[in-house]
């Protein structure tokens, strides 16, 4: 690939994620195009693609120049704007960014979720053990789902008939399990979501309990309720956002370890803390490849002028990828330290859900550590389309049990 030849990739079309050298092309961009502009049909002109770490941050952390009411996707920003601006958290900035925001610190900080960190491990504990009792097992469908939407589902108040329900629209409203969904699609279940949360908060403002829809259906900021549309888009983001990171990098995770067994070797002896094995597994997946803004006033960036209104795009997965930050990024290192990545985002949006994700992931790496001797792949692995995440919907493997390792997984609760 040349310069010139990066003007062809479309980094709309998921297609451009599904083959080829990712890892290449993001280092083309970030050595001869940094801050490049990408033409496209529509009713905006085109957007910016920002690929080093440096500007990525720079540009996290203003708030001010760079704003993410009109959107933080491309879906939303190529197509002109986002409906729920200035009414979900992660499209609302300033003091009603704050607001919002300081209603969820509580039930998301780390003190008020140890009851629920503790339900994971038991949930988790007993998924691994009866997968690798199963042998031949989809770590996807049967152990990964089952873990970050049963969590946030909890946490929202979701009934559980409801939940595989939920699953299945939160896939379809960012990405596809198979080539060919359309726009319309993807529209169509971002709506059902929306009806459906919109049905539950009204029950939750009637009869509230001690959920998170609960908080936000009677929470008031300088004595005024929030609207229906803040609930019902704030429950759509929390839903999404809770479940599509952790499950994603839960299932890449074990798939980059039966990659790299000399990792899986490590972490099973214990020569790498789990803890930093989260964070490289959640570095070198990058779920959330994107995140967008929109400028507000003239920005220089590198050696371009960013115009008031046009479109910028955060890639993650090349910031992740920086060699000017991460010694040797394209090696998955478990005992990677310092790994300052980016993919629960930085500055006023970083995610506030960052230590429930980390928390599930390292309660799955712990059980298969201790229960799984190895894993090999039995069945084709099926990627995600999307060109927002990153990812697969199938991964099919065989889990050789480590017996007593198994027999303490299922006496620890």
């Amino acid at each position: 690939m040349t310069t010139g030849l990066l003007t062809a990739v479309d980094l709309t079309d998921p297609a451009t994620f599904l083959g080829g050298d990712l890892y290449a092309m993001w280092r083309r961009f970030r050595t001869e195009s940094p801050v490049h502009w990408h033409p496209v049909d529509g009713p905006v002109p085109g957007f910016w693609v920002l690929s080093r770490y440096a500007d990525v941050m720079a540009v996290y952390r203003d708030n001010e120049r760079f704003t993410s009411e009109k959107g933080n996707v491309l879906a939303t920003l190529l197509a002109g704007g986002d409906s729920a601006g200035g009414k979900m958290l992660a499209v609302t900035d300033g003091r009603r960014h704050r607001e919002i925001r300081n209603l969820l610190l509580k039930p998301f900080a780390p003190r008020a979720l140890a009851g629920v960190v503790a339900g994971v491990r038991r949930r988790t504990d007993r998924l691994v053990a009866e997968a690798v009792e199963r042998g031949t097992v989809d770590f996807a469908r049967d152990v990964a789902e089952q873990i970050p939407m049963a969590t946030i589902a909890d946490l929202l108040g979701v009934p559980p008939d409801d939940r595989p329900y939920l699953l299945t629209l939160t896939k379809q409203a960012l990405s596809s399990e198979e080539a060919g969904q359309t726009a319309e699609d993807s529209r169509l279940a971002r709506n059902e979501l929306l009806l459906y949360f919109a049905d539950l908060a009204e029950e939750r403002r009637a009869r509230p309990t001690d959920d998170v829809i609960s908080v936000l259906a009677t929470s008031a900021i300088d004595g005024t309720p929030l609207s229906d549309e803040e609930i019902v888009f704030n429950c759509y983001s929390l839903i999404i956002g809770g479940d599509e990171t952790s499950r994603l990098s839960i299932i890449c995770g074990l798939l980059a370890l039966i990659e790299h067994p000399d990792q899986w070797r490590a972490l099973r002896r214990g020569d790498v803390p789990v803890d930093s094995a989260v964070e490289e597994v959640l570095r070198w997946v990058t779920p959330g490849m994107h995140f967008g803004r929109r400028a507000v006033t003239d920005v220089v960036v590198g050696d371009a002028v960013i115009r008031a209104g046009e479109v910028v795009t955060l890639w993650n997965s090349s910031a992740n990828f920086d060699e000017a930050v991460f010694a040797e990024p394209d090696r998955f290192n478990l005992g990677r330290v310092p790994n300052k990545h980016v993919s629960f985002g930085y500055g006023p949006h970083f995610c506030p859900g960052a230590y429930l994700g980390r928390a599930e992931i390292h309660a799955v790496l712990t059980a298969l550590s201790t229960a799984v001797a190895d894993a090999v792949i039995s069945g084709p692995v099926l990627p995600i389309h999307s060109n927002f995440l990153h990812g697969v919907s199938s991964l099919p493997v065989t889990l050789r049990p480590d017996r007593d390792g198994l027999a303490r997984l299922r006496s620890a609760h």
